[in-house]
């Protein structure tokens, strides 16, 4: 079984109840009760714990950037220190010599909460560069916490930084005392996710045997898919995910080619069979992205653990503190966002600045993203304050595939997606990574929002969201459908737009389902919108007004055409739904009949027999009935007559019964996929001739 399989969102069978932590609802300590003060710990004692809990650190193969000391690229800028990128950049490649990392360090810093026995000890890693999947920035600082008790001289939580304050850190409260903690740093952006059990240069999310988890963060229970897997950054591709690297551009050009950078090239950036220009280069999401391998291995001096390629020096970070700021322009890529107009690109950076002019610096507790773990911490110290609710978005995402038990290009299914994707709230320009397949955003202003998902070789989505101003009791927001977002391949990807100016009503809501599939798309609408949905796939789209009428509209989209469907004028009531029931009759009726006839060219087909084909022709007759009752109440709606629209809809809801009956009796003889599309086509059908019935608005 691989990684990816054992993180399958629906078939996971152990949980992270065992750690004994609750799960995620809506809160985080982003909001927490305030924290008493803390107080740096300097000289003998501060260096000392740093050297108890130095990490051990284990790179990817592939990693150019390493830990390094930031003194030699400083300069001065309107009387102040600072470090440029370029200098950074350019220097610390200048300075590598047989592919030995320059000066490797790591920094330290120690606070110690007043009245309390409760310290920390922060271990800075400063790198020249970060590239990833969802932006690229000069410099990176990535830090981990280890809080430690100073009574039992115990550590009590560590807190490893995950790329930003909107994606959750990796944690694990209670780790053993006796080993040394370390650090798997993510290819090309450092993001840290923790080791603490015998797999040392693994990354394990869920309990496998007798190998406990690396994080102890809790899962979201309020979403059936999530409910089972810790929310944290982890590593995905040490979990067996698919993660794309996009290379940096500045004024046009690949950042390796400006004149500033002499001593970098294209080989020096992460290598090309891990990088795409762009997320639409590809028709389909890359399957031959190669998984993490372990490189080099970095350990301080006389630590015991492992065998390091690399000792690192331990420095306080009292040392650079005259350094003002780390500067650089910013570097951006396209960001597909899309709109009625197709015509949005933004550009996304994120850049923390220096360590000591954050609020985390001096207040570590600050950047714990796991409610329970800063819940743990305030019943043993009175410094702790506990957490708050917040606002969080989250969404599962997933693929639309043909459905091989659909009628060709006439049915879906959906399954887990192997490729990892960036999200973004375009009312905050971070974009935030996904991992194992899910999208978490944290710390989110209440009000409307956009919430768009792209990735290399699918089509990217977008929909509307609405966030409380408080924390959701029942869990964060959710996007998607129930928190499930399917993705489509760009070659598969067909664009369906909704005009609700033209409407005859002030609709509040778009739904898209296929036959097959479910529902695939279901946000708030207020203004023009499009949705990408599969070629291949049969659609009912759903509009809801203000007075909550419902109108319906089928949608059988050609694979090979660009848009799939323009609704201009959509409306509701019983004349919108009784014509969608002349639609989805007519298809179906349509479907039986060149059955019928495929079947009369094949002298050996079984609907060539008298009793089978009585059957079939059975099915067709009755659907024709629905079709011709369906458009009388078409027309009686549309005419302002209720009293006989209604009665029309009757006697639709009567024929649709016999339609039921009609199916078993020919199912023998019908193909399979048929028989499968017929029964769905049905059930929607009788739902429709419900709201229909019900109908206040004609």
């Amino acid at each position: 079984m691989t990684d990816r399989e054992h993180l399958s969102r629906r078939a996971v069978l152990q949980t992270v109840a065992g750690t004994g932590v609750a799960s995620v609802a809506g809160c985080s300590a982003l909001e927490s009760e305030s924290d008493d003060a803390a107080s740096t710990v300097e000289g003998d004692r501060a260096a000392e714990l740093a050297q108890r809990f130095a990490p051990t650190l284990y790179f990817d193969r592939a990693e150019p950037w390493f830990p390094t000391d930031p003194r030699p690229y400083t300069s001065e800028q309107d009387g102040e220190t600072v470090v440029n990128g370029f200098d950074a950049f350019d220097g610390y490649h200048e300075r590598m010599t047989d592919g030995e990392p320059p000066a490797p360090t790591v920094f330290y810093h120690v606070v110690e909460y007043e009245q309390s026995p409760l310290a920390v000890v922060q271990f800075w890693f400063y790198s020249a560069f970060d590239q990833f999947t969802t932006n690229f920035h000069w410099h990176d600082w990535e830090v981990l916490h280890v809080f430690v008790d100073t009574e039992t001289d115990d550590p009590q939580l560590y807190v490893a930084s995950s790329h930003s304050r909107k994606v959750p850190n990796n944690e694990f409260l209670d780790p053993d005392p006796e080993m040394v903690p370390r650090i798997l740093s993510e290819l090309g952006s450092h993001s840290s996710a923790l080791s603490v059990n015998d797999a040392r240069d693994r990354f394990t999310r869920l309990p496998e045997g007798d190998r406990f988890a690396d994080i102890t963060n809790s899962a979201v229970e309020t979403i059936e898919d999530l409910a089972e897997i810790p929310v944290a950054y982890g590593l995905p591709r040490d979990e067996g995910s698919r993660l794309p690297y996009l290379v940096p551009e500045y004024e046009g050009a690949p950042l390796y080619e400006h004149e500033r950078l002499p001593s970098v090239s294209r080989e020096d950036l992460v290598p090309e069979r891990l990088t795409l220009r762009s997320f639409d280069s590809l028709s389909a999401p890359p399957t031959d992205l190669p998984t993490r391998e372990t490189g080099l291995v970095f350990q301080h001096t006389d630590r015991g653990e492992a065998d390091p390629d690399i000792e690192y020096d331990l420095v306080s970070s009292s040392e650079l503190e005259h350094i003002a700021d780390f500067t650089g322009p910013q570097l951006s890529f396209e960001f597909a966002v899309p709109q009625f107009a197709e015509d949005a690109v933004a550009g996304h950076i994120t850049t923390t600045g220096a360590p000591w002019d954050q609020p985390r610096y001096d207040n570590p507790a600050a950047d714990i993203s796991e409610p329970n773990h800063r819940a743990a911490l305030a019943e043993r110290y009175d410094a702790i304050g506990a957490p708050a609710e917040i606002r969080t978005v989250v969404a599962s995402l997933s693929e639309a595939v043909s459905n091989d038990d659909a009628p060709e290009n006439e049915g879906l299914t959906t399954e887990d997606t192997a490729v990892e994707s960036v999200a973004l709230l375009e009312s905050d320009p971070e974009a935030v990574p996904t991992f194992a397949g899910l999208a978490v955003v944290q710390d989110v202003p209440a009000g409307e929002h956009r919430f768009t998902v792209n990735g290399a070789g699918v089509a990217p989505h977008s929909e509307s969201v609405s966030v409380p101003e408080t924390g959701d009791a029942e869990g964060p927001t959710r996007a998607g459908v129930d928190g499930e977002v399917p993705l489509v391949a760009r070659e598969n990807a067909t664009r369906l737009e909704v005009d609700p100016s033209g409407a005859d009503s002030d609709l509040t809501d778009l739904a898209v389902e296929d036959d097959f599939a479910g529902r695939l798309y279901d946000a708030p609408l207020s203004e023009p919108d499009a949705v990408y949905v599969h070629g291949g796939g049969a659609y009912t789209t759903e509009v809801r007004d203000r007075d909550d009428e419902i109108g319906a509209f089928r949608v059988n989209p050609d694979p090979a055409a660009d848009v799939a469907a323009r609704i201009e004028q959509p409306r509701t009531g019983k004349a919108s739904l009784a014509s969608f029931l002349v639609d989805i009759a007519a298809e179906t009726r349509q479907a039986v009949l060149d059955e019928m006839d495929d079947d009369d060219n094949n002298d050996d087909s079984p609907g060539n027999g008298g009793g089978s084909e009585n059957a079939i022709q059975g099915l067709e007759r009755a659907l024709a009935a629905v079709v011709e009752a369906a458009r009388r109440a078409t027309e009686r709606a549309e005419a302002g007559d209720r009293g006989n629209a209604d009665k029309q809809l009757q006697t639709v809801a009567d024929r649709l019964q016999r339609v039921a009956a009609r199916i078993e009796d020919a199912s023998d003889d019908l193909s399979d996929p048929l028989s499968n599309a017929a029964r769905r086509r049905l059930e929607q059908a009788d739902r429709r001739a419900e709201q229909a019935q019900a109908a206040d608005k004609l």
